[in-house]
């Protein structure tokens, strides 16, 4: 089965070609440290011409452009609108602030713009329907920029879940987290409430919420109990208490469509080296995904346990290697292709919605001390 399920993902990249016919018409929205990756991989595109970049901040999309070497001719805008509004463009990618996702992602497709929305999706439910709605009016297309969906260890996970290898799956445990990974060498942005809105649940809790719920198609989350804490970031011997408002620890107990639990957890620091495996519970056998201390990638190979006849077996499932050009190369070069050809966004808001409701229901039952209930509105 693990040789298989190996062959199915290996990518001959060397059939793979670009239609350079047309060149697509690219603007970056935020010229933040994520946006350095988003330009690298548009560069590396022959089918991609990069006009407009646009920041709040004076002078951070001359001195971004720069870092990076860019072409001369991309214009400097001082806002979405500004952008937007002065190219004709074919797609951006919105690599923002977390609690200013939605806002130019909106305005992007309310303009007839595709969007490549970096990851978390934005903070609160309502946000993420005003999304889809926005969306769905304008016939366009976001993809949210979950990369290690690329990686093909990650692409096991899923072969492995929707094989029915496992049976009937009723319980899923997420364990993961930092011993000490507050993200702060590019600045406040990502501690202060005002621009990230949310801290590891956002922040590295949707990778894993992802990992495990893309291999199970997504059900929908009916109710969530949730804590989060900011020990960390609130310490007296932490240089940036001052601005810290996020979490740096959270969990959440989820309750899914089809009798299935999830027991969640995830951490910018802790005062242990792991809090444990992700664990797929299935009535045919069991998945043990290893702990990783960063989030895309697998650091040691997946182990699937079983019974034969009434002989306990384990499964060592041989390792993957990431593509050459690397996950982020493929996430940027799946969401041309789809804005090229008028297709359905590689990782759809159809699913990640789900994703971000469960992020937004962790923090408000955290606020609330109980269980709330998940109801998304018709979109």
């Amino acid at each position: 089965m693990a040789q298989n399920t190996l062959d199915d993902y290996k990518k001959d990249q060397s059939s793979y070609s670009i239609d350079t016919s047309k060149k697509l018409k690219i603007g970056i929205i935020g010229c933040g440290w994520i946006a350095g990756d988003h330009i690298r991989e548009y560069m590396n595109m022959p089918d991609v011409e990069i006009v407009g970049v646009a920041d709040l901040i004076d002078g951070k999309a001359e001195a971004f452009l720069k870092k990076h070497n860019a072409p001369e001719g991309i214009h400097i805008y001082r806002s979405h609108k500004e952008l937007i509004d002065s190219e004709k463009l074919d797609a951006v990618s919105v690599c923002t602030y977390n609690m200013q996702h939605a806002e130019p992602t909106i305005y992007a497709l309310e303009h007839g713009v595709n969007v490549l929305l970096e990851k978390p999706m934005c903070v609160t439910l309502d946000e993420a329907v005003a999304i889809m709605r926005a969306e769905k009016t304008s016939g366009k297309i976001v993809s949210i920029g979950f990369q290690p969906r690329y990686n093909p260890n990650m692409q096991m996970i899923k072969h492995i879940i929707s094989s029915g290898e496992l049976g009937h799956i009723y319980h899923i445990t997420i364990g993961g987290g930092r011993r000490r990974g507050i993200p702060t060498p590019y600045g406040t942005s990502f501690i202060e409430k005002e621009t990230g809105g949310y801290g590891a649940l956002g922040d590295i809790g949707c990778y894993a919420l992802d990992m495990v719920l893309n291999g199970l198609g997504y059900p929908k989350p009916l109710t969530v109990t949730g804590f989060t804490s900011d020990f960390f970031g609130k310490a007296d011997d932490y240089k940036y208490k001052d601005v810290f408002g996020v979490d740096d620890f959270a969990i959440g107990f989820i309750r899914l469509e089809g009798g299935i639990t999830i027991d969640f957890k995830t951490a910018w620091a802790m005062n242990i080296d792991t809090m444990g495996d992700t664990v797929i519970l299935g009535t045919k056998a069991g998945l043990k995904i290893p702990s990783s201390g960063h989030w895309g990638s697998i650091d040691a190979p997946l182990k699937l346990y079983r019974n034969i006849g009434n002989t306990p077996v384990e499964t060592v499932i041989p390792m993957s290697k990431e593509p050459p050009e690397g996950v982020f190369y493929w996430k940027v070069r799946y969401f041309l292709d789809a804005v090229k050809n008028g297709t359905e966004a590689p990782v759809p808001t159809s699913q990640v919605i789900y994703n971000q409701a469960i992020l937004s229901a962790v923090a408000d039952s955290a606020k609330l001390g109980r269980e709330v209930e998940i109801n998304i509105p018709e979109i």
